[in-house]
């Protein structure tokens, strides 16, 4: 089941080690990749002269790419063969700046697979769109392959497969569907998102809503009497004008159908899905597995899941609760598509943490979202950008400030790294998710122009005084030519704003005069500015929006870097412990043309 290699990496190196020792050492030695990946905020782009583009990008470079169009640029980074002789010159240090990135990123190819990729039937697939549809079916045929290759291995079967932030829970529904047929622990924060996977559990055969015997003529009166009489049809009025005997079982049960019980009923060799509400903190299941070994039956409308719904059905037999609750019986493998930050250290590290989990397999995404281990939120590398609190964003809180130990790095050999540990900050690990191996020409002039307007409009902020330049850092020491300015933080606009510089600038401003803070201020500041000279600025700077594509093109590819490293350390932190973990290995399990974020974390225990 394992790949070849634990990790994907290039071809240049022999083994695992050599290549994690050969990242750590280029990302904590090149310069221009420090900077490009985290040393870099679009938002400070025009505040100073020249732009940041005469700042961070290497002098030699700068006139041979400006003189590249976007999607040549993007085809000489990712993928034209640099073997290759070229007519257009370019820098040597860019072309070996280039091979250096390419060489220490994971390779992301899906590996060939047997067979054809399962479909899924309809009425399990409601909701999802093509990319769910791909994603969960190949994780779902993955995941059972792993736990398969665990019972084979080790003579223990899974018996239940943990979905960490569940949300919809396509993957639960699909894994408790034929042909796999498996149990099912949903763990989801949002009532909401449980609710209307309950709601697809019913469309897609899993589970049955409660059904309630209705009296039809008495429950078309009370539907008429709740509406008033001017508003009634001539039919509804007549109905309601002939009296009506009540029966004796009472009033009619007018509950809408969303507030009927979901019955979930288990029986041998079929799939069954239990949902956990909890916000997950850590990796410890220990409240997860409890209620499985608790599970019993509860009548409609109880908070905990109901097995089954009519009293004139047989109960499930004591003896199948007892055989799905057994405690020696309970083996747990946790699995998640894309779940979000810290929530993929959790799942991890609950292989460590509970005796029951004998497996995991963790796709994760959000980087941006993760929190750091080694201190205070830095958000900046050494001599790089200082990246501040927007002024328009909530009060920091205390707590926000101190060290977290469920985030990145997990690992000792990265969090220990030349003494100080390697740390990325927030605007690294926002890079860390594009994905510019799948944009087209269309797409990526659309998103430079975003940048181009929101970073425009941060020199406008700063001109008309609505934010200040900050040169110093936290120390009280001059930055080395690095100057950043309050961001503030707009969010996304109507597709209309994006029409023209001044249509963004009129959206950005009437959005932000809503916030009950800032608002006086910003309009105080902004509220007298022309279209005359709105148009002025864009005339201006037009010619520049090429360097700021350039530069957003670089930082992307570069970013590719972070990701692998980001996967390399939760792999890392596996097979630090190999006195509880047998095997682990990291492979992509999604086409990255479908699903970029596609390379699985899979832990096996011993």
């Amino acid at each position: 089941m394992a790949p070849p290699t634990p990790l994907p990496f290039s071809e240049d190196f022999q083994d695992a080690d050599s290549y994690i020792s050969s990242l750590l050492s280029f990302c904590a030695a090149s310069t221009i990749f420090q900077t490009l990946c985290g040393g870099v905020h679009i938002l400070d782009f025009f505040t100073g002269e020249p732009s940041l583009y005469h700042t961070v990008i290497p002098q030699e470079w700068r006139t041979w790419l400006l003189a590249r169009e976007s999607m040549d640029l993007l085809d000489l980074l990712m993928r034209d063969d640099l073997s290759d002789p070229r007519t257009d010159d370019p820098p040597e240090s860019l072309l070996k700046y280039i091979k250096e990135i390419r060489k220490h990123s994971l390779r992301r190819n899906l590996p060939p697979r047997n067979g054809k990729e399962r479909k899924l039937p309809r009425h399990v697939a409601v909701g999802m769109i093509p990319k769910k549809i791909h994603e969960v079916g190949n994780f779902a045929d993955y995941v059972v392959r792993v736990a398969d290759d665990v019972f084979t291995s080790s003579g223990k079967e899974i018996t239940h497969f943990v979905d960490f932030g569940s949300g919809q829970n396509y993957l639960g529904r699909t894994l408790a569907s034929p042909p796999y047929n498996k149990h099912i622990i949903a763990v989801e924060s949002k009532e909401l998102n449980i609710n209307g996977a309950k709601s697809m559990d019913v469309l897609a055969g899993v589970a049955e809503r409660e059904k309630v015997m209705r009296n039809k003529k008495l429950f078309r009166k009370q539907q008429d009497s709740m509406t008033p009489a001017e508003l009634l049809k001539d039919k509804a009025a007549r109905r309601n004008a002939k009296p009506l005997k009540a029966p004796e079982e009472g009033a009619a049960d007018l509950r809408p159908s969303k507030d009927l019980a979901t019955i979930y009923t288990p029986a041998d060799g079929k799939g069954y899905i239990q949902y956990v509400e909890n916000i997950v903190r850590d990796g410890n299941l220990s409240s997860v597995v409890e209620q499985i070994e608790k599970m019993k039956v509860a009548a409609p409308g109880v908070g905990v899941p109901v097995l089954t719904g009519d009293a004139e059905r047989a109960q499930p037999k004591a003896e199948l609760i007892d055989e799905m609750s057994r405690n020696e019986q309970i083996r747990l493998m946790a699995i998640s598509i894309h779940s979000c930050g810290n929530l993929s250290h959790h799942g991890i590290r609950s292989l460590l943490l509970n005796p029951s989990v004998h497996a995991i397999a963790i796709v994760g995404c959000c980087y941006n979202l993760m929190s750091e281990r080694l201190g205070p939120p830095t958000y900046k590398l050494p001599l790089l950008r200082q990246n501040l609190r927007a002024i328009n964003a909530p009060r920091v809180t205390r707590e926000a400030a101190a060290c977290d130990p469920h985030g990145f790095p997990m690992s000792e050999q990265i969090g220990t790294y030349n003494g100080d540990g390697l740390r990325l900050n927030i605007t690294a690990r926002m890079m860390a998710v594009q994905a510019p191996q799948n944009w087209t020409e269309k797409e990526s002039d659309a998103f430079f122009t975003r940048h181009f307007y929101r970073a425009l409009l941060q020199k406008v902020f700063f001109d008309y005084g609505v934010v200040m330049k900050m040169k110093q850092n936290a120390d009280g020491e001059q930055e080395n030519g690095f100057e950043s300015t309050e961001p503030v933080i707009i969010g996304s606009l109507r597709k209309g704003c994006y029409s023209s510089f001044k249509s963004y600038v009129r959206g950005a401003l009437e959005k932000l005069s809503a916030d009950p803070e800032r608002g006086a201020r910003i309009h105080e500041k902004m509220g007298g500015i022309t279209d005359e000279a709105i148009e002025e600025y864009a005339q201006q700077y037009e010619g520049l929006k090429k360097e700021l594509s350039v530069t957003w093109s670089l930082m992307a590819f570069s970013a590719a870097v972070v990701e692998s490293l980001i996967v390399v350390d939760r792999w890392l932190f596996l097979r630090e412990h190999p006195d509880l973990v047998r095997e682990c290995w990291v492979e992509a399990v999604f086409d990255y043309q479908q699903s970029p974020r596609n390379l699985v974390v899979v832990g096996i225990k011993r």
